[in-house]
Protein backbone atom coordinates (compact mmCIF):
# COMPACT_ATOMS: atom_id res chain seq x y z
CA UNK A 1 0.00 0.00 0.00
CA UNK A 2 1.48 3.35 -0.96
CA UNK A 3 1.80 6.07 1.65
CA UNK A 4 -1.37 8.08 2.16
CA UNK A 5 -3.79 5.52 0.75
CA UNK A 6 -5.35 4.68 4.12
CA UNK A 7 -8.83 3.42 4.91
CA UNK A 8 -11.07 6.39 5.72
CA UNK A 9 -12.04 4.94 9.10
CA UNK A 10 -8.42 5.03 10.22
CA UNK A 11 -8.10 8.68 9.24
CA UNK A 12 -11.35 9.62 10.98
CA UNK A 13 -9.95 8.14 14.18
CA UNK A 14 -6.74 10.15 14.20
CA UNK A 15 -7.09 13.26 12.05
CA UNK A 16 -8.42 15.64 14.70
CA UNK A 17 -5.57 14.71 17.05
CA UNK A 18 -3.06 15.10 14.20
CA UNK A 19 -4.42 18.56 13.31
CA UNK A 20 -4.26 19.66 16.94
CA UNK A 21 -0.70 18.36 17.17
CA UNK A 22 0.35 20.32 14.08
CA UNK A 23 -1.28 23.47 15.47
CA UNK A 24 0.70 23.01 18.70
CA UNK A 25 3.92 23.52 16.72
CA UNK A 26 3.08 27.20 16.24
CA UNK A 27 0.63 29.51 14.55
CA UNK A 28 -0.56 28.05 11.27
CA UNK A 29 -3.30 28.11 8.65
CA UNK A 30 -5.29 25.47 6.82
CA UNK A 31 -3.08 25.03 3.76
CA UNK A 32 -0.01 24.46 5.93
CA UNK A 33 -1.87 21.95 8.10
CA UNK A 34 -2.98 20.04 5.01
CA UNK A 35 0.55 20.08 3.61
CA UNK A 36 2.00 18.76 6.88
CA UNK A 37 -0.54 15.93 6.96
CA UNK A 38 0.39 14.96 3.41
CA UNK A 39 4.13 15.21 4.13
CA UNK A 40 3.64 12.93 7.14
CA UNK A 41 2.21 10.29 4.82
CA UNK A 42 -1.46 10.59 5.75
CA UNK A 43 -2.42 11.57 2.21
CA UNK A 44 -4.15 14.60 0.77
CA UNK A 45 -6.88 15.78 3.13
CA UNK A 46 -9.48 17.76 1.23
CA UNK A 47 -10.67 21.14 2.46
CA UNK A 48 -14.16 19.77 3.00
CA UNK A 49 -12.67 17.52 5.67
CA UNK A 50 -9.91 19.73 7.06
CA UNK A 51 -11.75 23.03 7.58
CA UNK A 52 -14.67 21.55 9.53
CA UNK A 53 -12.09 19.92 11.84
CA UNK A 54 -10.35 23.26 12.36
CA UNK A 55 -13.73 24.88 13.04
CA UNK A 56 -14.68 22.19 15.59
CA UNK A 57 -11.36 22.62 17.36
CA UNK A 58 -11.94 26.38 17.43
CA UNK A 59 -15.52 26.01 18.70
CA UNK A 60 -14.35 23.63 21.44
CA UNK A 61 -11.78 26.16 22.66
CA UNK A 62 -8.74 24.09 21.62
CA UNK A 63 -7.76 26.68 18.99
CA UNK A 64 -8.18 30.39 18.51
CA UNK A 65 -8.46 31.85 15.02
CA UNK A 66 -7.83 35.23 13.42
CA UNK A 67 -8.46 36.40 9.85
CA UNK A 68 -5.60 38.35 8.26
CA UNK A 69 -5.23 40.07 4.94
CA UNK A 70 -3.05 38.25 2.44
CA UNK A 71 -0.08 39.86 0.76
CA UNK A 72 -1.49 40.35 -2.72
CA UNK A 73 -3.87 37.42 -2.33
CA UNK A 74 -6.86 36.34 -0.32
CA UNK A 75 -6.92 36.60 3.44
CA UNK A 76 -6.12 33.63 5.62
CA UNK A 77 -7.48 32.35 8.88
CA UNK A 78 -4.57 31.71 11.24
CA UNK A 79 -4.96 29.20 14.07
CA UNK A 80 -3.16 29.00 17.37
CA UNK A 81 -3.50 26.33 20.05
CA UNK A 82 -4.86 27.45 23.44
CA UNK A 83 -3.88 26.23 26.90
CA UNK A 84 -7.02 24.05 26.86
CA UNK A 85 -5.93 22.70 23.48
CA UNK A 86 -2.48 21.83 24.83
CA UNK A 87 -4.01 20.03 27.80
CA UNK A 88 -6.35 18.12 25.47
CA UNK A 89 -3.45 17.26 23.18
CA UNK A 90 -1.35 15.94 26.04
CA UNK A 91 -4.21 13.78 27.33
CA UNK A 92 -5.25 12.45 23.93
CA UNK A 93 -1.64 11.74 22.90
CA UNK A 94 -1.24 9.50 25.92
CA UNK A 95 -4.54 7.78 25.16
CA UNK A 96 -3.60 7.31 21.49
CA UNK A 97 -0.25 5.72 22.35
CA UNK A 98 -1.92 3.21 24.68
CA UNK A 99 -4.73 2.49 22.22
CA UNK A 100 -2.48 2.07 19.18
CA UNK A 101 -0.11 -0.17 21.13
CA UNK A 102 -2.98 -2.38 22.27
CA UNK A 103 -4.44 -2.54 18.77
CA UNK A 104 -1.03 -3.44 17.34
CA UNK A 105 -0.64 -6.25 19.87
CA UNK A 106 -3.83 -7.80 18.52
CA UNK A 107 -3.28 -7.11 14.83
CA UNK A 108 0.40 -8.11 14.82
CA UNK A 109 0.91 -10.18 18.00
CA UNK A 110 4.35 -11.43 16.99
CA UNK A 111 5.64 -7.97 16.04
CA UNK A 112 6.43 -8.94 12.46
CA UNK A 113 6.10 -5.37 11.14
CA UNK A 114 8.52 -3.71 13.54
Amino acid sequence: MKSGNWPSGWLRGVIELAVLSIASEGETYGYVVGTRLAEAGLGTIKGGTLYPILNRLEESGALTAEWRQGDGGPGRKFYQVTDDGLARLSHERQQWLVFSSRAASIIDPEGRTK
